[in-house]
């Protein structure tokens, strides 16, 4: 344990080393606690010097341990008896999921027990969390709330390059760049202490674009802001393409040594017209124009992409779309040139990697093949054949709990009832479970349904590698011990895989040591960790992946002279111009698109916890432009009703000229009433079952208290 105690004259002084459990960068950071006798605990937060976010911290990381220490967290098991919720010992908490788990798999078959887990978790509890689905539970039914991060990105990664890593060089490259497009991120409230690294690059001539329905931070910090028509982002990159395409603006000798689809790209631009594409994206031609040029005269350039493009039902194709621009342009594999996918939680990147996804084996291997599935299983020590098969995506999941194909779940460190879309569904199908556990360190809306709740540790106490947005592997030390009666995920997991009679495959004694046989079960996979040791992380502060030895540097760079695919070649493909699936109507005449702020993180569920952080934003609102507010009569800081197809919320009203007319936007960190989720559309891409959460159609009006005691009253 990272601590050190120091005690004089009736004080004492804990000093913790630990890294900020919320976004994709995952700074580095010292929590100092000093208690004198008989007076509150105060606590100094220092930012400690780290490659990725160079010292800084942003409100959240100041702020983290609030929740952390927070007197909310769950202590003890607690069993649901009568509505309501009694503390049990962990023996008797095991005893009740062996007895119900056995007993609904006996009645309904291995694939009726699911299990969901999240995008922060540390890669010894992911990959520990995909093991035991598929040998304790026998069940191929697991998914994560990843799923709604960086699934998008992660397929058309994996197509085009033939790896999926976020970002394909480091962040330092950033500054490099002559021309940068930020096409559906707010960096400036999703990852703060990134910002440094744009302004640096704007300090040394670089052009950035930024591509958002709304003003932002981000969009502020940008030279040129295409306000893009929600939902439109793959026809814009359309007519960036074909302006590139039209003006001769395309690295011949790249995509001719380096790509494959070329002839039927170029085929496709010829015939698009640029003045349909304004009309479609609402962005004139002249600053399609302005933007395409200046990428592509630009030397050097980077293309980040975020929930905004990804969270589409076309969000494949909308990134492969961003993709053909850096791949037609050979702007990647050199210094200042590149790909990233903006992640969005803790560990979105490394959760996704070894095993939590519903397709996926540890290594980044596929759980359809053949020569994967016998390297995994040789592994664990079992037979190929006894790999379930692969299961489906997370909101899929949800659907199957509402058919009660699945009739019990184990959900930990995620809440689905309000991180899935439609979420009036998803509570419905909840609430019909024979059995639904949840292991977390704080009482979620998810929490409150379930059967059992086991008390999990937060960051402060839990050990564990985290891998960031760059692909860099971090340590993540623990400074304190765990309170009450609360356990590591990992050994929940060992524990009842041990009930279970499965307990040979999971003698783990520590992170470190699951991190030895996840680093086996990785080698010669696409995310390779095979090379990288508890004791590099400690030496070298990160090594990114993929590492085969340990005497290999980590790639910090990928794609520089070949891409992943067996030919060496990357795959550019046409993608039509189209609308999002729901459009607006008479009865619902405006788009709704969600986000984060900058005080808040995911459902909310921590960062609400906080004090300090909850004072800045104390309630959901939606953000409208005064002109559309006045045409629907609904007032400035007044409660509003806003409604879908799907569902109704309460929110408060904020005027702002910073957004499109025909759109909505408000943030999707609250539950309960102001849960967003509640109307948003739960369509999903075909390619990588993304919901759209991004866009949907809605009606606002003024808020009427018989309308909200009605809606509470259901």
């Amino acid at each position: 344990m990272n601590q050190v105690i120091e005690q004089q004259d009736g004080l004492s002084k804990l000093v913790m080393d630990t890294q900020c459990p919320f976004c994709s960068v995952q700074c580095k950071m010292q929590i100092i606690e000093e208690r004198e006798t008989g007076k509150r605990p105060v606590y100094t937060v220092n930012p400690t010097p780290n490659a990725a976010s160079e010292g800084r911290l942003c409100i959240k990381g100041m702020n983290a341990y609030q929740h952390a220490l927070t007197g909310e967290r769950l202590l003890h098991p607690m069993m649901k008896k009568d509505g309501q919720f009694i503390r049990i010992s962990w023996e008797e908490a095991y005893s009740l999921i062996e007895r119900k788990f056995t007993a609904l798999q006996g009645q309904y078959g291995k694939d009726s027990v699911g299990v969901y887990g999240g995008g922060s978790l540390t890669n010894e509890s992911a990959y520990l969390l995909g093991k035991f689905t598929r040998i304790a539970l026998r069940s191929k039914y697991i998914d994560y709330n990843g799923r709604f991060c960086m699934s998008a990105a992660a397929s058309a990664g994996n197509k085009a390059f033939g790896m999926d890593r976020g970002l394909t060089n480091q962040l330092a490259d950033i500054e490099l760049a002559k021309c940068i497009v930020l096409a559906g991120t707010n960096i400036a409230e999703c990852q703060p202490t990134l910002m440094p690294y744009f302004t640096r690059a704007k300090e040394k001539g670089a052009y950035i674009i930024a591509i958002d329905p709304r003003e932002t931070g981000t969009t502020r910090m940008a030279d040129l802001h295409l306000c893009v028509k929600p939902g439109m982002d793959a026809s814009l990159a359309n007519g960036m393409l074909k302006v590139l395409l039209d003006e001769g603006l395309i690295d011949e000798g790249f995509v001719q040594q380096r790509t494959k689809g070329f002839a039927e790209l170029k085929a496709h631009l010829e015939e698009l017209d640029l003045d349909a594409i304004a009309e479609l994206t609402g962005v004139p031609v002249k600053l399609i124009r302005q933007a395409a040029l200046a990428y592509g005269k630009a030397s050097t350039g980077m293309v980040f992409t975020a929930r905004g493009v990804e969270q589409q039902t076309d969000g494949y194709m909308a990134v492969r779309n961003f993709l053909n621009l850096v791949l037609l342009t050979g702007k990647i594999g050199k210094p200042g040139s590149g790909y990233g996918a903006v992640t969005g939680q803790g560990n979105g990147q490394g959760g996704r990697e070894h095993g939590q996804k519903a397709d996926q084996l540890p290594g980044y291997r596929l759980i359809e093949n053949a020569e994967d599935r016998a390297y995994v299983a040789n592994v664990w020590g079992i037979d190929p054949s006894e790999l379930p098969e692969k299961g489906v995506s997370a909101y899929e999941m949800m659907e199957k709990v509402h058919e009660q194909e699945i009739r019990g779940l184990f959900v930990m460190g995620s809440n689905p009832i309000v991180s899935n879309p439609n979420a009036n569904f998803v509570e419905e199908g909840l609430r019909k479970l024979d059995f639904l556990v949840v292991a977390d360190m704080l009482m979620s809306e998810t929490a409150q349904l379930a059967d059992l709740i086991l008390p999990a540790t937060a960051y402060l106490e839990n050990e564990g590698t985290l891998t960031n947005l760059e692909g860099r592997v971090l340590l993540r030390q623990s400074s304190r011990p765990a309170p009450g009666e609360a356990k590591h995920d990992w050994e929940i997991l060992c524990e009842i895989a041990e009930k279970l009679g499965k307990g040979k495959y999971f003698g783990f004694s520590s992170a470190e040591s699951i991190f030895e046989e996840l680093r086996l079960a990785s080698r010669g996979g696409i995310a390779d960790y095979y090379g990288i040791t508890y004791d590099r992380l400690r030496k070298e502060e990160g090594v990114y992946w993929p590492c085969p030895a340990p005497d290999h540097p980590g790639a910090k760079r990928l794609f520089e002279s070949t891409f992943a695919h067996e030919d060496g070649k990357a795959e550019m493909i046409p993608v039509q111009n189209h609308l999002p699936k729901e459009q607006v109507s008479a009865d619902y005449p405006l788009y709704l698109t969600t986000g984060r702020v900058l005080t808040q993180y995911l459902t909310g569920v921590q960062t609400r916890r906080s004090h300090s952080l909850a004072a800045r934003d104390v309630e959901s609102f939606m953000e409208i432009h005064p002109r559309t507010a006045k045409k629907y009569r609904v007032e400035d800081a007044a409660l509003v009703k806003l409604e879908s197809v799907r569902g109704t919320i309460f929110v408060r009203c904020r005027y702002s000229s910073d957004i499109r007319e025909d759109t909505v936007f408000v943030p999707m960190h609250w539950g309960d009433t102001q849960n967003v989720n509640k109307i948003t559309n739960q369509a999903l891409d075909p390619t990588c079952r993304m919901p759209g959460f991004k866009v949907c159609a809605v009606k606002v009006s003024p808020f009427a208290i018989e309308a909200a005691v009605g809606y509470l009253a259901k």
